[in-house]
């Protein structure tokens, strides 16, 4: 089995030839298959021309490689005046032999008085196009214009089948642009059946809203995206979205990004969030929700790195007046190119064309983070899952640029589930921060807690916080009897435990107090028993020393009185008995 594995990664993969175009080499894997037709068809509007002409541009532009344009319905000055807002010059890039648009008009009633039609010509002028600047790429546009002038299908097919295989063996990687028929991807009907590469381009409208969508229909020898993905036409040209990396393959840090409020940072075991990580802040309104981001934005930028904001519902004078309120101000920061704040309606544009705009900020303005403020306002131009997929591919590509990204939401109070977002991004985002009301007898307070955060241990509790004139404060837990209490209550609670630790203090005084008073009574009874025990230990030694005295005055008279008794006289000798 694993011989098998070593086999088949061994064979040689399909070369392609990249287009350049954004988001679209991703999906194709790498771009349009190299030496192969590819054909690129569609309803009128949905930028076929634009997408082949950008194909040419790039690979010239990119990849040194030149191309030859051929037109069946634009002469080359409008195709250079119509491609102009797209920053695309084809004039200098004729001039440097990068680029050749050939013109071709094909008229009917000509065909008709001249009799035959066939592609023999067209090949004889393509052909000198291509060696003339060596090209390596070319565009038809649009097929059905070549293809008019035959009235009999039979040669119809042949000639199609002709021009593909007359493609192939010029060894040019082509593309072909066709309008869509009936029931089927082009007019013909033929030409996605002998094309190597497929891609369907639509452009429809919801709840008039338009969209434009691109799907890969089929891609001989190649994986590739089956999805559809919109795409977005701008001034910087075409760009396919998802522009981010299909599979969750990206670097993390362990670095971590203070919340800007250093009371807040203590509620993480790591001080902050995690550098590259993805955070959401959701709450009723009125919860501060804006000022948290504000915060983080500022404590990203007094550090030196960038920030982007995107603002939905405020403008950025508004925003940074609203600011200074708190004693934030943000009009240093935005002069010194540290900060940058975006700010719009959300149905100004589609959801794709926000998308755009953000990545291509991202990639301009270079930032360590970016804060998005409010996503719940994109649910105006788009349905739930069409948010909800813009918003998975917008934070997967800040995930893969390692760029910490802020959302903050509001929640929906008309629903019982206080706790998910309407765009179901919760499960997305590494830390999820819920602020709320904590209502209490008439009034309102407002209450953090953090719901989760990856990767890191963080505190359980709730807690108060207060928007002053000086920041955001969190206040200390404070535990009533029927729970944690706020506002007034707090104070209230404050107040008797005051009082309580008052009279405990009080109590502890007197009984100090008490204590000294029998010490003192103590000390005299010990010192009046003390001088009772002199008075009584003078008295005994003093009967001591008397009946030492009377005892030594008794021994020295006895001593006189055995000293002046006579002693016997001895009996004579001759009255011994015998």
């Amino acid at each position: 089995m694993q011989a098998n594995n070593r086999a088949a990664t061994a064979l040689p993969q399909l070369p392609k030839s990249p287009t350049g175009i954004e988001g679209l080499d991703e999906i194709t894997k790498g771009g349009l298959p190299l030496g192969r037709p590819t054909l690129i068809c569609g309803s009128a509007g949905c930028g076929k021309t634009l997408m082949g002409v950008e194909f040419l541009v790039r690979g010239a532009q990119r990849y040194s490689e030149p191309g030859v344009l051929m037109a069946f319905e634009e002469t080359g000055e409008e195709l250079a005046a119509n491609v102009a807002s797209l920053g695309f010059d084809l004039n200098e890039l004729q001039t440097r032999k990068m680029l050749r648009i050939d013109h071709v008009h094909v008229d009917r009633s000509e065909i008709e008085e001249t009799g035959e039609y066939d592609l023999e010509g067209l090949f004889i002028r393509l052909g000198h196009a291509i060696d003339s600047i060596g090209a390596k790429r070319v565009v038809l546009d649009t097929i059905e214009a070549l293809f008019s002038g035959f009235p009999n299908q039979g040669v119809l097919r042949s000639e199609i089948r002709r021009l593909f295989r007359w493609l192939k063996d010029k060894g040019v990687t082509t593309v072909i642009t066709a309008e869509r028929g009936e029931g089927t991807l082009t007019r013909q009907g033929l030409e996605e059946y002998v094309s190597d590469c497929v891609i369907l381009l639509d452009n429809r409208v919801i709840d008039q809203i338009t969209t434009r969508r691109l799907r890969i229909v089929k891609y001989r020898g190649s994986t590739h995206g089956t999805n559809e993905y919109p795409y977005l036409i701008s001034e910087d040209g075409i760009a396919v979205l998802p522009v981010t990396s299909l599979r969750l393959d990206h670097e993390v840090s362990d670095q971590v990004d203070s919340t800007g409020v250093p009371a807040l940072d203590e509620m993480f075991g790591r001080g902050g969030y995690f550098r590259g990580s993805s955070v959401l802040i959701t709450g009723t309104a009125g919860t501060a929700k804006t000022t948290l981001g504000a915060f983080f934005a500022r404590q990203v930028c007094k550090e030196g790195r960038r920030c982007l904001m995107f603002v939905f519902e405020e403008s950025p004078q508004q925003l940074i007046r609203n600011m200074r309120s708190v004693g934030l101000d943000l009009q240093p920061l935005i002069a010194q190119g540290l900060l940058h704040i975006e700010a719009s309606r959300p149905t100004i544009n589609g959801l794709e064309r926000h998308l755009v705009t953000i990545h291509r900020l991202v990639h301009d303005f270079q930032p360590a983070a970016v804060v998005i403020d409010p996503i719940s306002n994109l649910i105006s131009v788009g349905n739930i899952n069409e948010v909800r997929s813009m918003l998975t591919r917008l934070i997967d590509f800040l995930k893969v640029n390692n760029i910490t990204a802020l959302f903050t939401a509001l929640i929906n109070t008309r629903t019982n589930q206080n706790e998910m977002t309407e765009e179901g991004v919760s499960s997305l985002v590494d830390t999820w921060i819920s602020v709320r009301d904590l209502e209490g007898i008439g009034e309102r307070n407002r209450g953090l807690s953090i719901l989760k955060s990856r990767g890191m241990a963080h505190s359980n509790q709730v807690r108060e916080f207060l928007v002053t004139s000086q920041g955001i404060e969190l206040l200390d837990v404070v535990v009533g009897p029927t729970g944690i209490v706020t506002g007034a209550s707090r104070l209230t609670q404050q107040l008797q435990e005051h009082a309580r630790h008052l009279a405990a203090q009080q109590e502890t005084e007197r009984r100090d107090r008490e204590l000294e008073r029998r010490r003192r009574m103590l000390e005299a009874n010990i010192a009046n028993l003390r001088t009772e025990f002199e008075s009584v230990e003078e008295e005994l030694r003093q009967i001591n020393t008397d009946e030492q005295h009377r005892q030594q005055a008794l021994a020295s008279g006895n001593q006189r009185i055995a000293a002046n008794l006579p002693r016997p006289s001895p009996p004579p000798a001759g009255e011994i008995d015998e």
